[in-house]
């Protein structure tokens, strides 16, 4: 009996003592619930990260960041209100061994859609009026509802909406964009008045010009109210004879000297009419007055950029092709970057439609009746993107170009589907990464697309413009681009015949310099009749086209010099 006792205590103690080996032998192991080990979670918000464990009877845990102990319990619950990489380790430890894990945690922005509505944000309309509005949405990876409402009623679910006031009164029309992430919204403000109570405006953009003996000069006002029955009324003190009776004027004279014009609009209203009183003082200058002829110092290259201001694109504000960084927000800080580019020969973008970039020589260019002036672009076979250059006289002497732009003709003008006058307006974008839409004096709309594959500035809109919208004016081509591919990967900027900057001409394209050459003798006046120009003192190009090609976004005209071919050598 004493030994089958002993035999029976003996297994027992060979069975305790195995289970303590095993217990040693099976410290605690950690599996996380993310194979990679790398979790992402959007700032504000949390995340639970739950491992499993073995062999974990009685463990301590221990998460911690940057050396500091965060949480205790086999969870972590994480969130941060910055954006970044937070690395954590997690240590699970018994009285038989531990395990440890590192873990990443990417704290990202969240995705908030982001709406824009093109045009102007407060207006003033009568009944009946149609306003034809657009939105524009950045997309994200969440689903996204959008909708249109006015004065908080829903109103549609379209981003084109046209609204339509049928009561007097004051109206907010919202586009609002959100998804689980949260919501943006923008807005416009919309009085809506009986047309006699529209405000009767007449403004110009200066009141005092300069002019030369024998030519035209357009005297416009700027862009207003559609308002009915008004009567105009010119008058040139010194000239009798010049008169007229609408609401722009063309003014012209033989003889030198000061002129002073008088202007009055007057809109019918009743029983209290309405009137406006402009007076403009109009310098005549003789042809050459102010000619400046060139001597053994001058230099065939230009010498000064006087403005640089681009239509939204691609490279504009772009930090890394299109050279640009922070400093450049401001006009003057432009003119230096784009000194800057064409000094060392490099390419300028305009960006879209109207874009422009005016230079000055250090003496004035004369008008041989032949290639009198070259501009260098980047164009190649294939790749044409057409801009307008247009010159001017220093009529007034003051050395700035704030006189008559006149347009060298090219081979497209006077025919049907060129646009003179044509006007674009581009938005400032409401958020980061979104489109440039505009409007156009058509009625057209459109975008200037973000290619964020290409390019990761925050916007296309110049940084060194502080206005919410700016229109650009000048004249516009027909496009000729087309996907030769059919499948959008593939696509053709034919050239335009002559005349234009940055544009592969079998006429006037030198392959040398990949110069463009035109002549003085082309320049014509706001009605496209030739004006004789005896020489010209300041270059203006401007990109003439407003068209996309795919994933190479908008067409834009690019130039990298200027020169007097006189004096190239």
């Amino acid at each position: 009996m004493k030994k089958i006792l002993e035999k029976i205590w003996l297994l027992i103690f060979v069975a305790l003592s195995a289970c303590n080996i095993n217990e040693e032998y099976f410290a605690p192991k950690i599996t996380l619930d993310n194979e990679t080990g790398i979790y992402t979670v959007k700032y504000g918000r949390e995340i639970v990260i739950r491992p499993t464990y073995e062999h974990a009877e009685n463990a301590t845990y221990s998460w911690t960041i940057d050396g500091e102990v965060v949480e205790t319990s086999p969870s972590l619950s994480f969130s941060r209100e910055e954006v970044g990489e937070y690395y954590v380790t997690l240590k699970v430890a018994t009285d038989y061994g531990s395990d440890e894990e590192e873990i990443r945690i990417d704290v990202v922005e969240l995705e908030i859609p982001t709406v824009s509505i093109a045009g102007n944000k407060k207006m003033t309309v009568t009944l009946e009026t149609e306003v034809v509005l657009n939105a524009s949405v950045r997309e994200t990876s969440l689903p996204t509802k959008f909708a249109w409402t006015v004065n908080d009623v829903i109103v549609s679910n379209e981003y084109n909406y046209i609204f339509i006031a049928k009561e007097i009164g004051n109206y907010i029309v919202k586009a609002t964009a959100k998804n689980d992430d949260g919501a943006h919204s923008d807005m416009v403000e919309v009085e809506v008045v009986n047309p006699e109570d529209i405000p009767f405006t007449w403004d110009f953009a200066k009141y005092k010009l300069h002019n030369v003996v024998g030519r035209k000069l357009l005297i416009s006002p700027l862009p207003s109210n559609m308002v009915y029955d008004v009567k105009y009324s010119w008058n040139v003190q010194e000239d009798e004879s010049m008169t007229g009776s609408g609401s722009d004027f063309v003014f012209v004279s033989d003889k030198a000297g000061v002129y002073h014009i008088n202007a009055v609009a007057t809109k019918d209203d009743g029983d209290n009419p309405i009137s406006i009183t402009r007076n403009f003082e109009v310098t005549v200058y003789e042809e050459k007055e102010f000619y400046r002829p060139k001597n053994g110092a001058s230099q065939a290259d230009w010498n000064k950029v006087f403005e640089y201001t681009p239509a939204p694109g691609q490279f504009i504000n772009e930090l890394k092709t299109g050279g640009f960084d922070a400093s450049h927000n401001n006009p003057e800080a432009a003119i230096t970057y784009a000194e800057g580019r064409l000094s060392e020969g490099k390419w300028i973008s305009l960006g879209g439609f109207g874009g422009y970039l005016v230079v000055g020589f250090d003496h004035s260019i004369d008008n041989n009746r032949s290639y009198n002036l070259g501009v260098v672009g980047n164009a190649f076979d294939g790749s044409s993107e057409p801009g307008i250059v247009w010159v001017m006289q220093d009529e007034n002497g003051n050395g700035y170009p704030d006189d008559t732009w006149y347009e060298l003709a090219g081979s497209e003008t006077g025919k049907f589907e060129t646009y003179r006058d044509y006007a674009v307006t581009y938005y400032r974008p409401s958020g980061i990464g979104m489109p440039v839409q505009w409007t156009d004096n058509y009625g057209n709309n459109g975008e200037i697309d973000y290619l964020a594959q290409y390019h990761d500035q925050d916007y296309y809109y110049p940084l060194w413009i502080g206005e919410e919208s700016y229109t650009l004016k000048g004249t516009r081509l027909e496009p000729r681009n087309y996907d030769q591919s059919g499948n959008g990967t593939y696509w053709v900027q034919p050239h335009y015949d002559w005349g234009y900057a940055d544009n592969f001409s079998p006429t006037d394209f030198n392959s040398s310099d990949k110069a463009n050459f035109f002549k003085i003798s082309n320049a014509i006046d706001f009605e496209g009749n030739p004006v004789n120009l005896s020489h010209i003192d300041f270059v203006k190009v401007q990109c003439a086209v407003n068209a996309k090609s795919g994933w190479l976004g908008e067409l834009s005209t690019e130039v990298c010099g200027f020169y007097d071919k006189s004096l190239k050598r």
